[in-house]
C-alpha cells in the first residue's frame, strides 16, 4: 500500500536527504508534504490523512514532543529522524514505530518504512476482516470505520438498519451510527446472523422483534420501540422465522 507521508525537519540538507532516499529507495511512499517547524508541520497534519510522519526532535520554537502533544486523536505512525540517541525512551512513550539516527542508514530507512507498512496493512486488513461479508473471524462482531480507527459493535446490540442513499444508519437501544456502506452490504455481512430484509428500507434483528401486527405487509415493533412497516413482498419471509 502506499503511505501518505510528510517530513518534519529544519534542516534543509536533512530534508534533502531523506527526500532523495525514499524517492529511490521507498516507492512505496508518497510524500506530500515537507515542514521545518513545528506550527508548519501542525498545519499539515491538521489538513492531510496521514500514514507517516517523519519527524526530528529538535526544532526551532518547540521539539517533536511539542509537536505530538497537540494532534488529538492521531491515526499516523511516526518515525523519529535525529542525530541524538537520548530522545528514545521518550521516542518509545510517544508511540514511535522506528527511531533512525543520523547520518541515515538506508538499510534502517527501508526497515522503518517496512515496519510502518506492516501496521497500517494490518489496521486494514482488521477492518476489512471483521466488516465484510467474507469473513466472519471474530464471531457476532463488527466494526464501524471511524476517522480515528473502528469501533466493535456486538451483533446482538443491533436493533435495526436503516438505508439512507449510499449510507446506512445502525439503530442501537439507543443511539444510531451512520455508516458509509449501503444496506444491501450490511444484509450480506449480516447473513449469516438472525437479520431479515422486511422492506427495501429496513433490516431488522429478528431477536429484537416484540410484536408483529396484522396487515396487508403488517408492522413489526421493534426492542427500542421503534414501529416498522412491513412490504407485502417480505411479509411470507419475516413470518417464516416464527413458524
Amino acid at each position: 500500500m502506499k503511505l501518505k507521508a510528510i517530513i518534519v525537519e529544519d534542516e534543509q540538507i536533512s530534508r534533502d536527504i531523506l527526500r532523495n532516499y525514499l524517492g529511490k529507495y521507498c516507492p512505496n511512499v508518497n510524500l506530500i508534504g515537507e515542514a521545518s517547524t513545528i506550527d508548519d508541520a501542525y498545519k499539515l497534519i491538521k489538513n492531510n490523512e496521514l500514514d507517516l510522519v517523519f519527524l526530528d526532535v529538535e526544532m526551532p520554537f518547540g521539539n517533536a514532543f511539542d509537536l505530538l502533544e497537540k494532534v488529538e486523536n492521531r491515526t499516523f505512525e511516526t518515525v523519529f529522524v535525529t542525530a541524538y540517541d537520548h530522545y528514545a525512551i521518550e521516542a518509545l512513550n510517544n508511540d514511535a514505530s522506528y527511531y533512525l539516527l543520523k547520518p541515515i542508514s538506508i538499510d534502517e530507512l527501508i526497515k522503518a518504512v517496512n515496519i510502518v507498512s506492516e501496521i497500517k496493512e494490518k489496521e486494514n486488513q482488521l477492518q476489512y476482516q471483521i466488516l465484510t461479508p467474507q469473513t466472519n473471524t471474530v464471531k457476532g462482531k463488527i466494526t464501524i470505520p471511524q476517522q480515528d480507527g473502528f469501533e466493535v459493535l456486538d451483533v446482538n446490540d443491533i436493533v435495526f438498519c436503516k438505508a439512507d442513499d449510499n449510507y446506512t444508519e445502525i439503530h442501537l437501544a439507543s443511539s444510531k451510527k451512520l455508516v458509509s456502506k449501503t444496506l444491501k452490504y450490511f444484509q450480506e455481512v449480516l447473513q449469516e446472523h438472525a437479520f431479515v430484509r422486511i422492506h427495501k428500507s429496513y433490516l431488522v434483528n429478528i431477536n429484537a422483534i416484540t410484536k408483529y401486527k396484522k396487515g396487508k405487509g403488517g408492522s413489526v415493533i421493534v426492542s427500542n420501540g421503534k414501529e416498522i412497516v412491513v412490504s407485502a413482498s417480505q411479509k411470507s419471509n419475516l413470518l417464516s422465522y416464527f413458524k
